[in-house]
C-alpha cells in the first residue's frame, strides 16, 4: 500500500454538520466484516499448527498466547481500517480552528469503536444465547433417554456423582474374602451377601447410612482433620456393613478422607487457576479494547488527513478502493 499526495482542485465542503452517522456507521461495519474475515483466517492458520497427537504441533498454551495476541492485533487493525473509512469519508469542515477540526475527526473515529464494541457484544451475545439453546436442547434429549432407561432400571435415574458418594462407595466396598473370616455366613447364590451370623446386629440398608455418612465427610472437609467422635462413627458402620474390623474400618475410613481432602484440594486449585486466568483475561481484553479506540481515533484522523490533502491511496498498484 503506498500514498500520494495530487495537487487537484481543494474539496468541496458539504453542509455543516457535527457528526456525520453514515460514515461512522459504515466504519463500524467494515471494521466489524474486516475482523470476522482475519478471525476466520486465524482460526485456519491455528487449526493447522496444532495437533490432537502427543508431541505433535504447537502445545496448548502455546497456541492459546498466539490466539490472543492474534485476536488483538486484528482487533486493533480493524479499528484502525474502520476509524481511517470514517475520517476520509466525513465531510469536511469550513473553519480554520484545525485542533477543533481534528478532534472532531478523531470523535468520528470513537464513533466507530463505540458501534464496533456494541455490535460485537452483541454477536457474542447472541451466540451465546445460540450456544445455550443447543445445550438446553441436548440436556432435554439426555434426560428424555434418561427416564426411559430409568424406567427399566430405577438406580440409574437416581445416580449421583458428587465427591462425597464416591467416598461412600469406597467406604462400603465389601472386604477382601479371607479364609478365616467367620464374621459373615456364606455368600447367597448369585452373589447376594450372606445373613449374618448369630450375636451380630443386622446391617442397616445403605440408602439409610448415605445421607448421615455424607454429612459427615462433608463437615469434615472443612477443619484440618476429621472429627474424632465422625471418624469412630464412620468406622463403626463400615465395619457394620463389610465385615471388617474396628482397626481396619478405621484405616479405610482415614484413607478415603485423605483421599477426599486431595480431591476438594485439586478442584480448588483448579477454580482458582481458573480464576487467575479469567482476571488476566479480562483485563487483556479491557486493554486490547482500549488500544482499540486509540487505533480508531488516530485513524480517523489519518483519514481526514488525507482527504484534506487528497492524498491517493494505492494498493496492489491500484488506486481504486477494492
Amino acid at each position: 500500500m503506498a500514498v500520494a499526495t495530487t495537487t487537484a482542485d481543494p474539496v468541496e465542503t458539504g453542509p455543516f454538520r457535527y457528526l456525520d452517522w453514515g460514515p461512522v456507521i459504515l466504519g463500524a461495519l467494515g471494521a466489524a466484516a474486516m475482523s470476522i474475515v482475519l478471525l476466520a483466517f486465524g482460526s485456519a492458520l491455528g487449526l493447522s499448527v496444532v495437533s490432537p497427537y502427543p508431541y505433535a504441533g504447537i502445545s496448548g498454551k502455546g497456541a492459546a498466547v498466539l490466539a490472543a495476541v492474534y485476536l488483538a492485533l486484528v482487533m486493533v487493525a480493524s479499528f484502525a481500517a474502520g476509524g481511517y473509512i470514517a475520517g476520509r469519508m466525513r465531510s469536511p469542515w469550513r473553519t480554520t480552528d484545525e485542533v477543533e477540526s481534528q478532534f472532531r475527526d478523531g470523535a468520528h473515529g470513537f464513533g466507530v469503536w463505540s458501534i464496533g464494541v456494541l455490535l460485537g457484544a452483541a454477536l457474542a451475545a447472541s451466540g451465546v444465547g445460540a450456544v445455550l439453546s443447543a445445550a438446553g436442547k441436548a440436556t432435554t434429549a439426555i434426560a428424555a433417554a434418561g427416564t426411559a432407561g430409568a424406567a427399566s432400571n430405577p438406580a440409574l435415574g437416581q445416580l449421583s456423582l458428587r465427591p462425597t458418594d464416591y467416598a461412600i462407595d469406597r467406604l462400603l466396598a465389601p472386604a477382601p474374602a479371607r479364609p478365616a473370616d467367620t464374621a459373615m455366613a456364606p455368600a447367597a447364590p448369585g452373589g447376594a451377601q450372606g445373613a449374618p451370623i448369630a450375636g451380630m446386629p443386622a446391617p442397616r440398608a445403605r440408602t439409610d447410612l448415605e445421607a448421615p455418612m455424607a454429612r459427615a465427610l462433608a463437615a469434615g472437609l472443612t477443619t484440618p482433620q476429621l472429627d474424632v467422635r465422625d471418624r469412630t462413627y464412620l468406622a463403626r458402620l463400615v465395619a457394620e456393613q463389610t465385615g471388617m474390623s474396628q482397626a481396619e474400618a478405621e484405616k479405610r475410613v482415614d484413607e478415603t478422607f485423605a483421599d477426599l481432602k486431595v480431591a476438594e484440594q485439586k478442584a480448588r486449585d483448579a477454580a482458582d487457576a481458573a480464576r487467575k486466568t479469567a482476571i488476566l483475561a479480562a483485563f487483556l481484553a479491557a486493554a486490547t479494547l482500549a488500544i482499540g479506540c486509540a487505533a480508531a481515533c488516530a485513524g480517523a484522523g489519518l483519514g481526514a488527513r488525507h482527504r484534506d490533502e487528497r492524498t491517493a491511496v494505492t494498493f496492489l498498484g491500484s488506486t481504486r478502493f477494492w
